[in-house]
């Protein structure tokens, strides 16, 4: 059974930083692209980066320059490191295990971000 479990969200200010990170499961972690999804108030969820193997990384637009994935294959966990974060930033962060399949693999729990002064 595929298990992810996301931590780091919290309350920030606009212009911050977090670092969200995600542990997974034996089972899946390295055998397709790793990535974050996010949902907003509202919103469809969204992909907003992926690691894949052998290739650079992928961002979407509005968080190119600000975040960055990483991947330590050592602990199965991969990393969003996020800088200067703005209120539209503000949603349920997701790890995924596939995040380039459509539909994407399992999803772990959540974390919430909220940016807000």
């Amino acid at each position: 059974q595929a298990q992810l479990a996301e931590s780091g969200g919290g309350l920030v200010q606009p212009g911050g930083s977090l670092t969200l990170s995600c542990k997974t499961s034996e089972n899946i972690y390295g055998i397709y692209t790793m990535g974050w999804y996010r949902r907003a108030p509202g919103k469809e969820r969204e992909l907003v980066a992926a690691i894949p193997h052998g290739s650079e990384p992928r961002y979407a637009d509005a968080v190119k320059g600000r975040f960055t994935i990483t991947a330590d294959d050592a602990n199965r966990t991969i990393y969003l490191q996020m800088n200067d974060l703005k209120p539209e930033d503000t949603a349920v962060y997701y790890c995924n295990a596939d995040a380039l399949s459509s539909p994407p693999g399992a999803w772990g729990q959540g974390t919430q971000v909220t940016v807000s002064s």
